[in-house]
């Protein structure tokens, strides 16, 4: 298990769980947040034994952004400092976005400005009866610098993230369900998250992390034709498949090698 300050993080069956642990400031990040997030993204998709990620925050929220009273004063700091800055955030959500093992964010309470991003970031996600996402950054002036502009209309659609993006307004547990950005809408998320990730993680590995790769929206459907004839090969002559073949035509559970079990 890794060690950090303001993460945890943690494997159990397969499953990687990356924790914010600033609950007394609804897991508000500051520099080292981002370096410890980043750091632990980084692991959890090097790990050959972690089938999928899921990411949340402690206590009563999710990520409410940045810790303002932690930041310098940057007035006092040249734009290439705050690059720096913005940059780390950028980063940790360019790794969530384009991780193969696929990803999950339990949204158990809010997730605001660059902590909605880090959920949008996530393939998946799974609403608590707190989890109110919001694009805040209009509403302090700012644009959504960490990709939430970037993200939002991929998920939803260009209009409606407009709205979300224009407005500063609440994505509520219910709206977020209504227009597809989750999955589900749970009682706890991180428990209905953590069911979801072990329904993904008993698919075969090679596959489920092939699928990932080609959900692509930027790519056209003649680079989507060349890597899923490429992705295709892989898993034809990988065992998982060959066992869940066998499986299949034997009426059993397939049964993988895999180190956890």
């Amino acid at each position: 298990m890794e060690t950090y300050e303001d993460v945890s993080y943690g494997v159990t069956d397969g499953i990687a769980t990356i924790t914010i642990e600033r609950p007394d400031v609804y897991n508000a990040f500051t520099r080292n947040t981002v370096l410890e997030l980043n750091d632990a993204a980084r692991t959890a998709e090097a790990d050959e034994d972690v089938y999928a990620v899921v990411l949340t925050g402690a206590g009563k929220g999710f990520c409410s952004g940045a810790d303002t009273t932690e930041m310098p004063d940057w007035d006092e700091q040249s734009p290439e400092e705050y690059g720096a800055f913005l940059w780390l955030i950028q980063q940790f959500v360019w790794n969530m976005r384009t991780m193969a093992t696929p990803s999950i964010a339990a949204v158990n309470g809010p997730a605001i400005g660059a902590g909605c991003d880090f959920a949008l970031a996530c393939d998946l996600r799974v609403v608590g009866e707190e989890g109110v996402m919001r694009e805040g950054f209009v509403n302090v002036g700012l644009v959504p610098g960490d990709g939430g502009a970037w993200l939002l209309p991929r998920l939803v659609g260009e209009s409606k993230a407009r709205e979300y993006l224009l407005t500063g307004r609440d994505i509520t547990p219910e709206d977020a369900v209504d227009i597809g950005l989750a999955v589900e809408r749970a009682d706890d998320a991180l428990s209905a998250a953590g069911d979801l990730a072990a329904e993904i993680r008993d698919k075969p590995a090679t596959a489920v992390q092939h699928t990932n790769r080609l959900v692509d929206p930027q790519q056209s459907f003649d680079e989507y034709c060349r890597k899923a004839a490429e992705y295709q090969w892989d898993c034809v002559v990988d065992d998982e498949h060959k066992e869940a073949v066998a499986a299949f035509n034997e009426g059993r559970e397939p049964a993988f090698d895999r180190s956890y079990e």
